[in-house]
């Protein structure tokens, strides 16, 4: 039986720390993958490795788990799926993977020159369609811009692609302007908006298969709305090679 976990975790005092906010976000999201996973964060370190594209996987060819770590402001995220153990020595690999991004939902520079260039026509009218300020010409809705971004993001976190790869990831608009995979592949996104009153975020999470997802708060939660749930069809066409 498969499990697909999605565990989430703010930090408040990260300006008492010693280390960089990047430093305690990186910890933070390892030791949220180590209670997921219900293993010590050491020896979880002993089976993790990252591929030539640097994706982190884990080695053990036995656990068949999978994960993805984002984080954004005072925001872990972290995505874990497990098929369990196999059976014997002898079945073949199947893999099973899972990507994630979460972002901090602020005003961002020149945002219609990103979208323009690494979005779609379709992606692009759906942000700007609905826009929020008085300038008509450069105001658009920030949180559907986030969700286009961490949509593609946690696509390509899948994949084992980069940021600079995003022409590869598939438009997230259908036809009728809403949001919709048109795509290959046995695919399951589910898109998240998490808020206070101090701060709101954007995530987005995927996974090969049409797994749903249980979100586990390891700190106090944040308000948690589902935006979204896009499946991409099977396609026996579109498959994903195992990691080495």
């Amino acid at each position: 039986m498969s499990s697909y976990y999605i565990g989430l975790s703010l930090l408040s005092n990260m300006g008492r720390n010693s280390a960089s906010p990047r430093e305690i976000l990186h910890t933070e999201g390892r030791r949220v993958l180590s209670l997921l996973d219900g293993r010590p964060e050491g020896e979880l370190e002993k089976i993790m490795a990252k591929d030539p594209s640097g994706r982190p996987f884990f080695t053990d060819r036995q656990l068949l788990a999978d994960f993805s770590i984002s984080h954004s402001g005072n925001m872990v995220a972290v995505s874990f799926v497990n098929r369990g153990q196999t059976q014997g020595n002898n079945l073949p690999f199947v893999d099973l993977r899972t990507g994630c991004d979460i972002e901090l939902v602020k005003p961002r520079v020149n945002a219609r020159g990103i979208a323009e260039e690494f979005f779609t026509e379709p992606e692009v009218g759906y942000i700007f369609a609905h826009g929020e300020g008085p300038d008509s010409e450069n105001s658009y809705s920030i949180e559907r811009f986030f969700q286009i971004w961490t949509l593609k993001e946690c696509f390509l976190k899948l994949r084992g692609y980069s940021v600079f790869d995003m022409a590869k990831a598939p438009s997230f608009i259908g036809a009728d302007g809403a949001l919709r995979l048109e795509f290959p592949g046995p695919l399951t996104f589910r898109v998240f908006s998490l808020s206070s009153s101090a701060e709101r975020y954007v995530l987005a999470s995927a996974v090969e298969g049409p797994l749903q997802p249980s979100v586990l708060w390891f700190s106090p939660p944040l308000a948690l709305r589902n935006m979204a749930a896009i499946k991409a069809e099977t396609s026996p066409d579109d498959t994903v090679m195992a990691k080495m």
